[in-house]
């Protein structure tokens, strides 16, 4: 299979960040009161690179990532600030841009394919279809590409198992063929939300190991959306931690791990277990609840969790500021009392991960 970015979309020679996410901003109005899922979100995700999106849920980090293919409903979402790829807006694209645009140069894993696929046809057919519908290509040669990209994802007997129908493959299985479908067009920039969570252990580690491989492979920019840090040091190479629809910290891996300066990064690996700890020894928790995206606070969503907080925490927006240390590279937080962990916030074992 050709690896070459050049090839698939304009701008892909550029120096500049495969996707720019600028302020973007996404709010559904389909309820009683419109609920603002994203909030001035700023990104950029450098070409062959993987940035894992890590939160709790409600964060934002999915709606961030779907945004990304406009797949909330037009008519129930507002959306705002700017979104390219390639150099492309997406949020100003027509249908039919947006027609070429899916599968060919982003596409998405999703968490659970048995929901994905379609219970009514062949895996092969699924894929075939998809190849087909965005090169002018023989049914044959489409299958011929079906057969290798089931063979790059480790699917035993490929020619076999592409007659088969997602009910018949484990869930490891059928990931792995969400994953082959995903690449079946060739894209640049490859989405994957939480692809791991519906998994047993083992499996979630040879699909992250294999997710790793094929983006070096392929030379992909990956999005990576998970609540496990543990998976996110897997796979990926900067980490953007998103809680109430912001972007709070942001920095390549081993800076937030090494260095996790806003509270709720801390708090994050805290609550992690870890080979140091002994028997009887709780894990630490995160007091309180996720802010109600329908009745965001004035001031920073996480004050009313955090120890540090103060009156300005709970009445202004904290901006966006650079961590500076030696070898930082593109550190930053997002607020009025980061720091390194103290006694009170432990990080566990974080080093360990880095």
């Amino acid at each position: 299979m050709s690896a070459d970015p050049k090839t698939l979309s304009p701008g892909a020679g550029d120096d500049a960040p495969l996707v720019q996410i600028e302020d973007l901003c996404v709010t559904f109005t389909g309820g009683r009161k419109p609920v603002q899922a994203v909030s001035g979100v700023t990104l950029n995700v450098p070409r062959g690179q993987v940035v894992a999106l890590i939160g709790e849920s409600g964060s934002g980090k999915s709606v961030t990532l779907r945004t990304l293919l406009r797949l909330h409903p037009e008519r129930r979402t507002q959306m705002s600030g700017r979104v390219l790829v390639g150099g492309r807006d997406v949020l100003s694209m027509g249908s039919r841009e947006l027609y070429d645009y899916r599968g060919k140069t982003t596409s998405m894993i999703f968490q659970e394919p048995l929901l994905a696929l379609d219970p009514v046809y062949p895996l092969g057919a699924q894929i075939i279809e998809s190849i087909r519908r965005h090169e002018n290509i023989s049914k044959a040669q489409a299958h011929e590409r079906a057969l290798a990209l089931f063979e790059q994802v480790r699917i035993p007997s490929p020619e076999r198992r592409l007659q088969a129908y997602p009910h018949e493959m484990s869930g490891g299985m059928r990931q792995r063929a969400m994953i082959a479908l995903a690449l079946a067009c060739r894209p640049q920039l490859l989405l994957a939300d939480e692809p791991t969570t519906a998994l047993d252990a083992t499996v979630q580690i040879q699909i992250l190991l294999l997710l790793r491989e094929l983006q070096r492979e392929l030379g992909l920019s990956v999005i990576f959306v998970t609540h496990d840090i543990g998976a996110a040091v897997e796979v990926a190479d900067r980490v953007a931690v998103m809680y109430g629809g912001r972007i709070v910290e942001e920095g390549t891996v081993r800076e937030l791990i090494r260095h996790p300066q806003h509270p709720y990064t801390q708090a994050l690996l805290g609550s992690r277990s870890h080979g140091a700890m002994t028997p009887g020894q709780r894990l630490q928790t995160i007091g309180g609840s996720p802010p109600d995206l329908a009745n965001l606070p004035a001031g920073c969503s996480f004050a009313e969790r955090c120890s540090r907080a103060s009156e300005h925490c709970r009445s202004a927006q904290p901006a966006a500021q650079d961590v500076v240390y030696e070898g930082s590279q593109g550190h930053r937080v997002r607020c009025f009392h980061a720091g390194p962990a103290t006694p009170s916030t432990p990080v566990g074992e974080a080093h360990a991960l880095a």
